[in-house]
């Protein structure tokens, strides 16, 4: 019986293969954080103030956890908190709710752009802004500049089932 080669490449230097696990780990790290921050920032713009009660509903999360990633990102620069009056972002803090917001915009855009669902494409947009690279992230901004949502629109369908 002859065996079929692989189609698939071998396997990269030990280097270049572990680049993309760093990358994740890093990524990891920092959801946590960017969701709490975009979080503050996104009640603090409707006019409300960012309690902790709130942002434990919002996240569905308990109270004890909220102020111990309150604690975490005092310590790190990015909010301050006021006895009897909530949280408000550093201007660190809010330059990465900005950017977790614009990376969300655009990843959102992208998947509604391929046909996605509102609903899925918001869920969806939520895990993926973290782990999304520089240069994927600026390839899906060029493919929406470029009109990819009406190629989708006028582009048959594949057949592909999932």
């Amino acid at each position: 019986m002859e065996r079929k080669k692989s189609s698939q490449k071998a396997l990269l230097d030990m280097e270049t293969h572990s680049e993309g696990f760093r990358a994740n780990r890093a990524a990891r790290q920092k959801v946590l954080v960017e969701d709490y921050v975009e979080l503050i920032s996104d009640l603090l713009s409707e006019g409300q103030e960012a309690r902790q009660v709130d942002i434990a509903g919002r996240l569905g999360v308990s109270q004890p956890t909220v102020a111990k990633m309150l604690a975490r990102l005092s310590a790190e620069g990015l909010v301050t908190q006021k006895p009897y009056r909530g949280v408000f972002l550093t201007d660190a803090g809010q330059a990465m709710a900005n950017k977790a917001r614009h990376r969300h915009g655009i990843v959102e855009a992208f998947l509604l752009a391929l046909g996605v669902s509102e609903e899925n494409a918001r869920i969806d947009a939520e895990g993926i802004e973290h782990y999304v690279g520089a240069e994927t992230l600026a390839t899906f901004e060029r493919a929406l500049n470029q009109g990819l949502a009406k190629f989708m629109r006028i582009s048959p369908p594949t057949g592909i089932e999932s």
